[in-house]
């Protein structure tokens, strides 16, 4: 029997989907050894912040060189820099959730990798925009459709929040 790209193609779409509809979320605080108290719950969502203009994650303050771990399992989907995150990565698990972390000062994992929960990303770093800020993690989570009961036409950026998770509820689950 002769594999075809668009059979591998296929098959390989089809373990995604899968995988994003019976993956278990595990949720877990993605910097080793921190606790809540190692975070502001008040800055998800903040405005007025930094070019950004609001705040879509938490930023999870450690010790520089702390290992970032991820908070669930997945596929590794980016793995490198920008001029923002500095050194980021960016992980696609369950419910289609994009897992980013960012500010790494080192990273573990590269692009296509599947990793289990607590696997070893990185370090907590200063890198991107949080160069002269306090070493952290900028953690946020992103889901790939809309979350209509969520809009606020109050907020700042308000149809651009139905596309963010707050990390603080995830934790709780």
């Amino acid at each position: 029997m002769r594999l075809s790209l668009s059979r591998i193609f296929g098959a390989g779409l089809l373990v995604l989907i899968v995988a994003g509809v019976l993956l278990p979320e595990s949720p877990r605080i993605p910097v080793q050894g921190a606790t809540a108290k190692d975070w502001n719950p008040q800055s998800f969502w903040y405005y007025p912040w930094g070019i950004s203009g609001t705040h879509k994650g938490i930023d999870i303050f450690a010790k520089e060189g702390t290992p970032v771990l991820a908070s669930t399992h997945g596929l590794v989907i980016r793995s490198g820099v920008d001029s923002i995150g500095g050194n980021v990565v960016a992980v696609l698990g369950a419910k289609w959730r994009i897992h980013y972390y960012a500010h790494l000062q080192t990273i573990g994992v590269t692009s296509g990798q599947w990793i289990a929960a607590g696997t070893h990303l990185g370090t907590v770093g200063t890198s991107g925009n949080a160069q002269g800020k306090p070493p952290h993690l900028h953690y946020d989570i992103r889901t790939l459709y809309p979350q209509v009961w969520l809009y606020d036409s109050g907020r700042k950026q308000a149809w651009k929040r139905i596309f963010f998770v707050d990390p603080n509820r995830f934790f709780e689950t």
